[in-house]
Formats: C-alpha cells, structure tokens, sequence
C-alpha cells in the first residue's frame, strides 16, 4: 500500500470500499475471492488497499481492541506500535508529572509510527507535536488521531528525528525503529535513529522517555536514568528509559494492575528447595529484583545465578505464581520418566531456567500416558541440573 492508495482510503469513495471489505473478510471470503468482489465496484488499487487494511484491522483487535475497527495500520506499524495498556501507563506517568513546556505542546514525539504512544498521550490530555521519516506513516497516524477525535491535541509531520529541537518541549518521547533489512535488531547500535542519535536528543530535552526492546544491553543504559521494564498479563513487553523525571535505577511494573518494584538494596541468599516455588515475573528479572521478589515471600535462591525462589510459606503476591513441590531429583530423563508413570501424569506445563534441556524433544521422550498433570521445573543447582515436579497453588494464604 503506496501513500496516494492510502489517501484514497480516507475519502468518502474509499471509506465506502473499506467498509465493505470489512464485511467481506467478516463474512469468510478467501483472499481471491475477496478481491474479485471488491473489485466489480472498484479500481484495483482501490480494491488492494481496501483488503490490505481491513485484514490489518482484524489483526490489530488482539492488541488495540474496539479502536482497531476505526484505525488504520500498516503492517510494520501495527509489529512495532505499543499496547494500548502500555502506553496508557507511560502517558499516565507523564501527565502525573505536570511537565511544563517553554511554548508549545508539552510533548515531542519522534518516531512516532502510527501513533500507539501519541494517542496515548493525547488521551491523557497531552499535547503532542509528532514526527516520523516516513510519510505514509505520517498520514496514518493523523488519520488515526482524526478517527479517534484527537486531532486538537496532536500535529503529525514529515521529519528526520535526528534534526528534531526537543529544548522547547516539556518532554521527549523516542520510539527508535528496531526493525532492519534482515528482520528484528536487538543492537541499539541498528536502531534507526542510532543510539548515538537518540542520547543527542535526551542530552538536549528537559526530560525523556525512550521505548526500547526489553532485552537492552544494560551497559546502553545512561546514568542516572530510570530503566523500567513493563509486563503485561505475565509477560515483558518492552522496556523505558525515563530522564529527567526523578531519581535513576531500576523498576518494574505489572499490567494491568499498575503493580511496581524498585530497587531495595535487598540480597537474597540460598538455600535447600522447601515446599513451594516461585517463579518471579520476567519484568523483575530484566529489572535484577528478583531479591526484592525473594523478601516479599520470604525465600531464598535455589542457586544465585537463576531466578527460582523457594521457601516455606505461601504468599499470596502476583509478582510470582506459585508452585507447590512434590519431588526433587537430579534430572535423569529414564528416572523422570519413570516417576511421572507412576503418577499416571498423561500432561505436564515444562518450565525452565538454567537448562539445556531441549523442552520439546524432552515431552515427546516422556511417552506420557495418564489422567493426571503435573509442573515440571527443569533448573540447575550448583552446576548439577535438576528436575522439580510441581503442582499450581490457586489459592494463597497471606
């Protein structure tokens, strides 16, 4: 979908054509005979944009619900774009701050994308001056805040981020590409712009919030700054640099309860496997709290360098689902297999940290037959691997 296909889409013509592509897919068409339909009322490229959108939108309800049936996408923009929750969460620490700006909207937003974090921002009654490289990009994200009736609060244009002026805004928001010719890029020396370009821009903002991919190397983490990693529904979505907005370190936050964890100074020690086991949110692990998560239920490591807590008591904490043990043995796949026979476990949820273990070729090797189900923990201890059978604790007593 080419930029003058786009625009077509956004006249009366072509909302009437995206409509009824809507339906066509809605009603179970195959692609081919989608488009024979489509394009017996319409130009071809009319009729491609039409489809290419109205499949993008069935694929956007899982990340942005309700508001996916007004929106527009493109398929790298909606891969890249933050979950609404996400993004409410970032705006809402934002606007807590009363960031002030010298003239002019409050927020610069570069690399704006389709508009997740804009959107966000202006729903929390923030004004948004945005920018990205891309012009088809651009016109999506304003046709986004049109559809959402946010178009006051935010002016979307063409530009080169690496050239933007964030000195007269309260706040700089950066959401670097992290997507090249050969596919994801974990190295913020690929992103686009550059990291080099990124941290010239904070240098020059009051204040920042850069969205990065939650598995950054800590050493490209500025001084003094705030690395947040944020899960949503037990698992880590990405991870913020926040500058200029308080004292530095680490959090955690959890989705959708708003849940955070900061650095405590706390030190876990080791110790034997006891009753339960718990398996801290991979938010605190990125964030290295998981000492912080060992003192909320008073536990302790089953080895200092993997995040499995034990201890005695069960506590009721949605940072860490909890596990009740029933056996620990060193891992031997023939004794392993042997004991789950005996259970009659016929399926097992295998988790693990620490291992080898191939997950997969280690289920099809247990043969399991039976009408039970069990946790198995696959982890190491002291450099010995072990193998933990588990059963979930549902309910927990504080």
């Amino acid at each position: 979908m080419d930029l003058d296909a786009f625009r077509m889409l956004l006249t009366p013509v072509g909302r009437g054509a995206l409509d009824e592509a809507v339906k066509i897919l809605a009603d179970g068409a195959d692609p081919v005979a989608a488009a024979s339909a489509l394009r017996r009322g319409h130009p071809p490229d009319l009729a491609a944009a039409a489809l290419t959108q109205a499949a993008l939108r069935r694929r956007a309800e899982a990340k942005f619900g309700p508001d996916a049936a007004v929106m527009y996408f493109t398929p790298h923009g909606l891969e890249q774009a933050t979950r609404p929750e996400v993004a409410a969460h970032r705006a809402t620490r934002i606007q807590a701050t009363r960031i002030q700006a010298t003239g002019g909207p409050a927020v610069l937003d570069v690399c704006c994308g389709i508009g997740g974090d804009l959107l966000a921002l202006a729903r929390a009654g923030c004004p948004v001056d945005a920018v990205d490289l891309d012009p088809l990009t651009v016109e999506v994200a304003r046709a986004n805040a049109a559809a959402l009736g946010l178009s006051s609060l935010v002016d979307v244009r063409t530009g080169d981020a690496a050239l933007a002026d964030p000195g007269g805004y309260g706040l700089l928001f950066a959401d670097p590409a992290r997507r090249g010719a050969r596919g994801r890029t974990f190295d913020p020396m690929a992103y686009s712009p550059t990291w080099p370009v990124v941290l010239d821009l904070v240098a020059r903002a009051p204040a920042a919030c850069l969205k990065v991919a939650p598995g950054i190397p800590y050493e490209f983490i500025p001084e003094g700054a705030e690395a947040e990693w944020v899960s949503y529904r037990g698992e880590v979505k990405e991870a913020a640099i926040w500058t200029g907005m308080g004292p530095g370190g680490r959090r955690a936050t959890l989705l959708p309860s708003g849940a955070t964890l900061t650095a405590s100074g706390a030190e876990a020690e080791t110790g034997p496997v006891s009753r339960y086991l718990y398996e801290p949110d991979g938010a605190a692990v990125r964030a290295h709290l998981v000492a912080e998560v060992a003192a909320l239920v008073s536990g302790r490591l089953l080895d200092p360098r993997i995040a499995y807590i034990t201890s005695d008591r069960l506590v009721r904490t949605e940072w860490a689902p909890c596990y009740e043990v029933t056996d620990v043995m060193p891992f031997s796949l023939k004794r392993l297999r042997a004991v789950l026979r005996e259970r009659r476990v016929g399926a097992v949820t295998i988790k693990k940290r620490g291992s080898a273990v191939d997950v997969e070729r280690l289920r099809k090797d247990l043969r399991l037959s039976g009408d039970d189900s069990a946790v198995i923990v696959l982890t190491r201890i002291e450099e010995r691997p072990f193998a933990l059978l588990c059963r979930p604790v549902t309910s927990t007593n504080g």
